[in-house]
């Protein structure tokens, strides 16, 4: 656990104020270390508690940490006190390397969702989420597979699930639908 405050304190990749949780931190470091090592590219995530004023553009917003930020980079930056979250790049050719509405999506989904989970546990899963994305993305648009992200871990599984669910899916058609069909043809 002393570990987990340590990594959150020394955060390189997350600039937080307290709205994750270090185990969601120790996940964004993880992942942002692997992608910095493999493609010389840092995706940070930022949350504050600011709000930032309407009118107001969130990389004018970002110049309070811009000494804190290596280019090339991407990021997510989220204000939920603002009702914003944003994704942006240190260049245009980098940001258009990116699909920016399935990043959003993976956070937004979660976030705004309506159930009895935590205002924190929706920030932790939905940012980690979304900023596994980003890195994907990044790796993608370079050629390069990341090990660490949630896509990756996990995909094998989602595919047998998947494939669990069509072909149960065709079971309970052809029993409840088409077999019924062909009996009465036979009666007949």
């Amino acid at each position: 656990m002393l570990s987990l405050f340590f990594n959150f304190l020394n955060a390189k990749f997350l600039f937080n104020d307290h709205l994750v949780s270090p185990k969601a931190s120790d996940y964004i470091e993880k992942m942002g270390s692997e992608l910095s090592n493999k493609t010389g590219i840092n995706a940070y995530l930022i949350t504050t508690d600011d709000k930032i004023k309407r009118g107001v553009s969130v990389y004018d917003y970002l110049k309070k940490y811009k000494d804190s930020l290596s280019k090339p980079y991407v990021g997510i930056v989220f204000a939920p006190n603002s009702m914003r979250i944003h994704v942006m790049a240190s260049n245009k050719k980098l940001l258009n390397s990116i699909d920016k509405g399935k990043v959003l999506d993976f956070a937004i989904k979660v976030i705004a969702s309506k159930d009895s989970n935590s205002k924190q546990s929706k920030y932790d899963v939905g940012l980690v989420q979304a900023y596994s994305e980003l890195a994907d993305e990044v790796a993608n648009a370079k050629g390069i597979k990341l090990k660490s992200t949630i896509k990756s871990s996990g995909s094998w599984v989602l595919k047998i699930v998947n494939t669990l669910i069509i072909v149960g899916s065709l079971i309970v058609i052809w029993i409840y639908f088409i077999a019924p069909i062909f009996r009465k043809k036979r009666k007949q």
